[in-house]
């Protein structure tokens, strides 16, 4: 069996399952391979049931001391209830068409009741605990079940199954994806053996290991396509005449405020840039609401105003619409002769022919789009200047494809995700770096707060009296759906919820990245316009529009977030003139807040939550969500793995040292190797 084997193929995946895993984006062996768990389900110590661990999913041990009850209601709907006695606590269970279990649980005899504790009027309740006997209970303690993404219809034990059929009949393979020298020195596990660690660990200490391999692996690739592309361009003469910039300070001036210094900075040394000997490529790490897109605005002004095309590729369709719009209107205000044109996925055949022409025959164009911009009917006029918006959402490779289209332009990207400096000068080690610290002056600091359970009405209080204000609010969800066994809150049953609210008589939507692009836009288009009060969503709207009204985010589980996502998060508000809030819903275990949520009360300057992060957050906090979400990486953390990727940039450089020039063409089908492997594209 190999890794582009069809996953029909795989013993137990008929017609029906494989049409599930394919909602899943699950076509072939290689891509279950790669369907890694979200999380991992430990059995732990039973614990004594208290208020305390409202909402936690614990271990119960006890016992009934009258026979579990059975009744019927409306038709065949059956409930079975049993009160569990646990020392001095008191349980009462529940189970929905489940009458069997009636004649399983014994009387007067110790069992686990496993499932979420609930209080409902300071009662102590579980609905759907499994039970299990002492025994059975006991053998699971301390062992690692995964838990995965899942769509309706496709439960947790069927992708476990097999996932397990898959690595019973495949072999070791891809040992040539890294150099001896690495392998050798870390010890580290086969290809085919890292993965299985990450699906099926024995302990914390081998998943560590697998992982270790894999993350290693994506960071070694990344830092060494970057170095060839480095190799490859070398420095490059800068053959572009541009004007002295004189329209640049004339729009300056008309702004209806006073560009900060970072932003001053920032501006003059992308002008300078373009009128260097060499081509430039440079970074712009702008923290949340720093004011990129005025500066990405007057960079493409310099270019255009000199007869040549400047393109900005945006991650999101609405956020290309955004920028479109944006641009157009600053063009009329500041009475600008220059066109405006937006190419993206959904247009139609013939918008899309239009913007081609356009883009083909018109010199002195501003451009926006998404990846639309790099396909090959896209013929540019002279493209001087590429700016790539929110960089971390797009590999190298699709940032040289751009490249490519113009004749050497020179290169802008942005990032609203602060990382340290050192970090970024590994991961962006060809480029110029500038840092955007302060923030407009007319921006309201974000009141924060991190709350738990029990004070979650006060939250909704806090958001209904902002609705009634005219205002709107973000509440996120981790994930999309229920799945086996979450404790997480998921964006489906979240807005039926709220609906079924008297205190929320307004409109409530959902929005999460399974929805069809086209749907995902018209519910982000309708919030922007203040049609929709509240949006339920997963973190898609952590790269999002441009929503001044919004003034409240809630987020659930902010403890399955990291703390650079928390921040991105929380910058989709306190873009207005009103004063923005940000409630952060901590559901660790215990009343204590957790500690790294506590930073997020502390400041609100990115690059400082950056350095607390690396900070916080030991080798061991590596499962549940990923944390920083930065570049295109399937496992690797930027922030939580910084000591590796350290590693990975040194061998890099060690093994381009000991390799030869003509070596360089192997190293290409290593890369592309690694890629059709890993499904990435670098």
């Amino acid at each position: 069996m190999e890794f582009c084997t069809p996953l029909r193929q795989v013993k137990g995946v008929g017609e029906k399952t494989e049409q599930l895993f394919q909602n899943l984006g699950v076509y072939t062996v290689g891509d279950i391979l790669l369907h890694f768990p979200r999380t991992y389900e430990e059995f732990s110590e039973p614990l004594q049931a208290t208020e305390e661990y409202s909402g936690q999913l614990i271990a119960v041990r006890g016992k009934i001391e009258t026979p579990a009850k059975v009744r019927k209601v409306r038709g065949n709907l059956s409930i079975t209830t049993a009160t569990v006695f646990s020392g001095s606590s008191v349980v009462e269970c529940v189970w929905f068409h489940m009458p069997y279990l009636a004649k399983q649980i014994s009387c007067q005899t110790d069992m686990i009741f496993y499932g979420v504790l609930e209080v409902e009027n300071h009662r102590l309740k579980m609905r759907q605990p499994v039970v299990y006997s002492i025994e059975k209970y006991q053998s699971m303690m301390f062992s690692m079940q995964p838990i995965y993404p899942l769509v309706k219809g496709l439960n947790n034990t069927l992708v476990r199954k097999t996932i397990q059929n898959v690595f019973d009949n495949i072999g070791d393979t891809a040992d040539g994806l890294l150099p001896e020298f690495a392998l050798e020195r870390e010890q580290m596990p086969s290809y085919t053996d890292a993965l299985r660690m990450l699906h099926f660990p024995q302990n914390r200490l081998e998943l560590s290991k697998g992982r270790g391999r894999l993350v290693y692996q994506e960071f070694f690739y990344y830092i060494l396509y970057s170095r060839l592309q480095e190799i490859g361009q070398g420095n490059i003469k800068n053959t572009w005449d541009f004007s002295d910039g004189s329209i640049v300070n004339q729009v300056k001036a008309q702004l209806p405020y006073q560009l900060t210094d970072g932003q001053e900075s920032t501006l003059d040394e992308i002008c300078q840039d373009l009128r260097k000997p060499w081509i430039s490529q440079r970074l712009i790490q702008g923290d949340v609401g720093s004011g990129k897109t005025i500066i990405a605005f007057l960079a493409m002004l310099d270019v255009v105003s000199s007869g040549y095309q400047a393109a900005i590729m945006a991650p999101t369709e609405v956020l290309a619409r955004q920028h479109y719009e944006s641009f157009k209107k600053m063009c009329r205000d500041f009475q600008l002769p220059y066109q405006v044109v937006c190419l993206t996925g959904s247009q139609t055949a013939k918008e899309k022919r239009q913007s081609y022409d356009i883009i083909a025959r018109t010199p002195g164009l501003l451009i926006v789009g998404t990846h639309a911009l790099i396909q090959e009917k896209v013929q540019y006029n002279r493209l001087a200047l590429v700016i790539t918006d929110e960089q971390h959402r797009f590999g190298v490779r699709q940032r040289e494809t751009l490249l490519e289209k113009g004749e050497t332009p020179h290169m802008v990207v942005m990032s609203a995700t602060p990382i340290p400096r050192t970090l970024a000068m590994i991961l962006y080690g060809n480029m110029q770096i500038s840092a955007i610290h302060d923030k407009p002056q007319n921006r309201l600091p974000i009141k924060t707060c991190v709350i738990k359970e029990r004070l979650r009405n006060k939250a909704y209080e806090m958001i209904a009296s902002q609705i009634s204000e005219g205002r709107q609010a973000y509440i996120i969800c981790p994930l999309v759906e229920a799945n086996e066994k979450t404790e997480a809150e998921n964006v489906q049953d979240y807005v039926n919820k709220l609906r079924e609210m008297p205190l929320f008589s307004c409109s409530i939507e959902a929005l999460h990245g399974r929805m069809p692009a086209k749907k995902k836009n018209q519910v982000m288009e309708d919030f922007a316009a203040g049609k929709i009060s509240i949006l339920v969503s997963t973190t898609v709207v952590e790269v999002g529009v441009n929503v001044p009204n919004a003034t409240v985010i809630l987020i659930e589980d902010a403890n399955r977030f990291g703390l650079a996502q928390l921040h991105q998060l929380r910058g989709r508000v306190g873009r207005g003139k009103w004063q923005s809030y940000c409630i952060l819903m901590d559901k660790s275990k215990g009343e204590k807040i957790t500690e790294r949520l506590e930073v997020m009360n502390q400041s609100e300057d990115g690059f400082f939550i950056a350095k607390e992060d690396l900070r916080l957050r030991g080798p061991g906090d590596f499962y549940g969500i990923r944390q920083s979400g930065e570049l295109n990486f399937r496992l690797a953390d930027i922030i939580g793995d910084s000591e590796v990727l350290e590693q990975a940039a040194r061998d890099v450089d060690v093994f381009l040292e000991q390799s030869e020039m003509e070596n360089y063409p192997r190293m290409k089908e290593m890369l592309s190797d690694f890629e059709r492997l890993n499904h990435i594209v670098l």
